[in-house]
């Protein structure tokens, strides 16, 4: 298309997608060959039964619209959490239904307080929907501090465990949050929370603030599925239901409705899948450190990293010349930081031999370790 017709076409967009910086997901290459651990999938199968499940879905009554509702869904995971059906909501991925706790709960014009190192798509939904973002400082050691949220807002929105830090708050800090901050809702993502953290759905029936959002993508290992919920009190979900009901009533098709509830209904899986990742994770913090990495304390399914010497932008880059992928955000005070997935046990060791190589031939050459030659 020539510069004139690009101008042309780019002049029908609205002023709102003009002003939009959108989410930049992690690198999906094309091919075979590479080692992924940069998107934080699982990296073992889902359950059986979540495969019988989809298949036993695969059939003529494809023909026909899905339960606009999701009932047996969302009593699977009532059932799961010690809730009420009318308590859960779900989505297409935990994405689309923070989006919307966004539009139906957060948007008061006051600002959203949000970490200041946290996942980069809070900022493109308070952008989207019109809504001040007001980033909260991290301490020093990448934690957050809950008295930093004692302020004036519309609403708190606090990954636990945060992403890309992967350190978790005790339930007891979400408790004196949620009671620091009585007239605001308070989403606690819980995209990590298998892996090592304490959930915040026991305080559902307590605080009628409280938005709990969660996603199969991780623990589940169902990235591909698409299936997001949150539980929260009756009057939170309804206005999620207005929100979805005005945008999409059928946000999740047939097999994957089919699919998570099988997934919540093993549970024995997940948490086989869980401590096979947390074993791996706490190796190969033991082999990073071993080799002048500062590794933060994770509760989630990666490491976020930081090497005593050698650059992150230049490990980055001699990794994916080894085909191998790891996720480097060139923002300020994390720059110098690699997140790294946790894959399988074999993932985990190629990742370990390249870096020591790559570390090994710089400190003998005296030189730096690559050129830069992508972006992450």
């Amino acid at each position: 298309m020539s510069s004139r017709k690009e101008a042309a076409a780019r002049a029908l967009w609205s002023p709102a997608v003009r002003g939009l910086h959108a989410y930049v997901p992690g690198e999906q290459p094309q091919g075979t060959g590479w080692i992924k651990l940069n998107t934080n999938e699982c990296p073992y199968p889902p359950s059986p039964r979540v495969l019988d499940a989809v298949r036993d879905a695969a059939d003529e009554r494809l023909r026909l619209y899905p339960d606009p509702t999701a009932l047996a869904l969302r009593q699977t995971i009532a059932k799961r959490f010690g809730l009420t059906p009318e308590q859960v909501f779900v989505g297409n991925g935990s994405d689309e239904v923070l989006a919307h706790a966004f539009c139906a709960l957060l948007r008061h014009g006051r600002p959203v307080l949000f970490p200041d190192v946290s996942y980069s798509f809070y900022p493109v939904y308070c952008a989207l929907y019109g809504i001040e973002p007001q980033p909260v400082p991290l301490d020093e050691a990448f934690r957050v501090r809950v008295a930093d949220y004692r302020r004036g807002n519309g609403g708190i929105v606090l990954p636990n465990p945060n992403a890309p830090t992967g350190i978790a708050l005790p339930l007891s800090e979400l408790t004196q949050l949620l009671e620091g901050n009585p007239g605001s809702v308070v989403v606690i993502d819980e995209a990590y929370v298998d892996f090592g953290a304490e959930s915040a759905v026991t305080l559902v029936d307590r605080f009628p603030q409280l938005l709990v959002v969660r996603t199969l993508s991780k623990s589940a290992a169902l990235a591909g599925l698409r299936v997001g919920f949150a539980m929260g009190h009756t009057s939170l979900i309804e206005a999620l239901n207005v929100v979805k009901d005005s945008f999409n009533s059928y946000p999740l098709d047939r097999l994957a409705l089919a699919g998570a509830q099988a997934a919540i209904e093993d549970d024995e899986h997940l948490q086989a899948l869980s401590a096979r990742i947390a074993a791996s994770r706490q190796w190969l913090e033991q082999q990073l450190d071993g080799m002048g990495f500062d590794c933060l304390p994770s509760s989630a399914n990666f490491l976020f990293v930081r090497h005593t010497s050698a650059r992150a932008a230049e490990l980055f880059s001699a990794l994916r010349e080894r085909r191998i992928l790891v996720r480097h955000f060139k923002q300020p005070r994390i720059d110098n930081h690699l997140r790294i997935t946790i894959g399988t046990q074999a993932e985990c060791e190629a990742l370990v031999d390249a870096l020591r190589h790559i570390l090994s031939t710089s400190s003998s050459a005296g030189a730096p370790i690559s050129a830069p030659i992508g972006t992450p």
